[in-house]
């Protein structure tokens, strides 16, 4: 594996950790900075780890452009061209340096999707601790490469990718340097059905690649996000808005502060209970033990009495024999007199 732990400022991310949180900003500050700090207010206070911004201009990403292939039809964004849909959700680059002074500010870890070199030089600038590759640039194998280069940890989202467009883009990554890297599975829909996830693949991609795993996740609700940490994804990446009413750019299909607050506890609590394959007892069940069934007279028998179906049974509390005995004890005689809620023993017959 080229590495079984990642670190981003300070926390180590992998399956021997506690899942790690990622708040998406994406488009959702709807073009006001303010509210883009509030998104980062509330990513800390939910217990996210970190915050996301994706850095690109409308003219690092596409063209502006009438013909067909550039026009948007059927779904949220319906009726655009990708240069009118990437102008209004960007985050402007002045506001990269609030942004991060702003996380920094609050105690978040803050990183970005590059989509271009100037993006790169911009977030190098600002001292990025990690990048994100976004799922439509996975093919764009010179900016893995530049991004590796950085030295600084990777996390890659595979939406749409097959098995060796993946393998391609994970070997360019390491080719170039790479050394912490982690890929998301993610299903490049938005938002993205539940059934369409096949969370399966988590731990085959993680075999498969020998990498760490994790989950960029467009589903409306936690519940997928909660069952891919049982799965073994280590990174759970949610987009976050403050109304997903609010008719932003990425508003629509994703969560708010509260549902992010009790993602970053449920998922948590799941990554807790995995532990480890254990058929002993636990702490919280020694004290239960007293409660299981075990044999006791429930009738008094006199000395030389036989012991039978109508003076011993089992029962609760977990005192006596264990019920295992049962048949055992029955027929054998009683070498002395034992009353009534007597737990039985051994020593009461030969």
């Amino acid at each position: 594996m080229i590495n079984n732990y990642i670190e981003i400022n300070g926390r180590n991310i992998g399956a021997d950790y506690e899942p790690y949180i990622i708040a998406e900003l994406s488009a959702n500050h709807n073009g006001d900075i303010n509210t883009a700090f509030k998104i980062i207010e509330e990513a800390k206070k939910s217990g996210a780890d970190a915050i996301k911004l994706q850095t690109y201009r409308a003219d690092t990403i596409t063209i502006d452009c009438d013909k067909e292939d550039f026009q948007i039809h059927g779904g949220l964004w319906n009726g655009r061209s990708l240069y009118e849909l990437y102008e209004w959700a960007h985050t402007p680059w002045e506001w990269h340096q609030e942004l991060f002074n702003k996380a920094k500010e609050v105690g978040i870890t803050i990183f970005s999707s590059p989509f271009d070199s100037t993006a790169v030089d911009l977030l190098e600038e600002l001292n990025a601790p990690a990048y994100k590759i976004a799922s439509f640039e996975l093919v764009d194998h010179a900016l893995i490469a530049l991004v590796a280069k950085t030295g600084k940890p990777i996390i890659m989202s595979t939406g749409m990718a097959n098995q060796e467009e993946i393998k391609e883009a994970i070997n360019v990554a390491k080719v170039n340097g790479c050394k912490e890297l982690v890929i998301l599975h993610c299903v490049s829909g938005y938002p993205a059905p539940a059934s369409e996830y096949n969370l399966a693949t988590i731990a085959d991609m993680s075999q498969r690649f020998d990498v760490i795993a994790g989950l960029s996740d467009h589903t409306i609700d936690n519940a997928t996000a909660v069952a891919a940490v049982v799965l073994g994804a280590c990174i759970i990446e949610k987009h976050v808005t403050l109304d997903r009413n609010g008719g932003g750019a990425d508003d629509s299909f994703s969560i708010e502060p509260l549902e992010l607050a009790q993602l970053c506890k449920d998922t948590k609590t799941a990554w807790s209970a995995l532990g480890k394959v254990n058929y002993e007892r636990t702490p919280a069940e020694l004290g239960n033990i007293k409660f299981r069934r075990s044999l006791y007279v429930v009738k008094d028998i006199a000395k030389g009495e036989l012991l039978t179906p109508d003076n011993i049974r089992s029962i609760r509390p977990g005192f006596g024999l264990a019920p295992k005995y049962y048949e055992q004890a029955l027929g054998c005689q009683a070498n002395q007199n034992i009353l009534s809620g007597t737990a039985l023993s051994f020593d009461f017959f030969d």
